[in-house]
């Protein structure tokens, strides 16, 4: 089985091993991603944060000087989301992309409010770069 999916993209006018870097301190999540708001620690090479959905986890996949931030969030009604992000070189610039997969159950409605909600991330995250 598998989920559809949508792939989210940003282009940000700055070299990959800046944004790289910026993504790469988890310190840096409140300024950029809405849904990592606040209270953001790490423990164990586990970020923790307060979210609009209570106290979530997040596991980073190693690779991030290849410009991989692949991550899962886990609920804290330990349900668990995988969310591939990536930074890729596009000429001078960087091209942000986000993959959403749509899970079994999400309306159409819920679909299309995460997928804003995440171009609004990288919106932000080209502003603060």
């Amino acid at each position: 089985m598998s989920w559809p999916a949508r792939h989210i993209a940003r282009f940000i006018d700055r070299k990959p091993a800046d944004i790289c870097a910026f993504l790469a301190d988890h310190r840096n999540l409140p300024k950029w991603a809405a849904g990592l708001s606040a209270g953001v620690s790490e423990q164990n090479g586990v970020v923790l944060s307060e979210s609009p959905m209570g106290k979530v986890q997040v596991r980073f996949a190693a690779g991030a000087e290849y410009g991989i931030f692949d991550h899962d969030v886990t609920l804290p009604d330990g349900t668990t989301f995988h969310n591939p992000l990536r930074v890729l070189k596009n000429d001078e610039g960087s091209e942000v992309v986000f993959t959403l997969y749509r899970h079994t159950g999400v309306t159409d409605e819920a679909y299309e409010k995460d997928a804003a909600t995440i171009a609004a991330d990288l919106e932000r995250l080209a502003a603060v770069l």
